[in-house]
């Protein structure tokens, strides 16, 4: 299957950003995709996701000199949602 719609990945790229989708998220592909049809952009979650990619490639490039620093684990630990504040004691 070739990848369509790619707009902030690389075709070479996919199989390792989804990789890290997935462990930093704890979603699968559903999570973000429709069934059948991965390149649309119906599903309000693969919007969400680009743009926090876009912003993920943004503050590496700034901070980092482009090396993966910030990924999607930094903030979500796994978990669909961040959370926004530790569990409180």
């Amino acid at each position: 299957m070739t990848p369509k719609n790619l707009k902030v990945i690389k075709p070479e790229e996919i199989r390792a950003v989804m990789g890290a989708f997935v462990a930093g998220t704890g979603l699968n592909c559903m999570g973000c995709h429709i069934q059948g049809d991965f390149a649309s952009d119906d599903k309000h979650e693969k919007v969400v996701a680009r743009k926090m990619l876009e912003m993920v490639n943004a503050l590496n490039a700034k901070s980092f000199n482009g090396a993966a620093k910030v990924t999607c684990f930094t903030c979500h630990r796994g978990e669909a949602h961040p959370k926004t504040a530790p569990d409180p004691k």
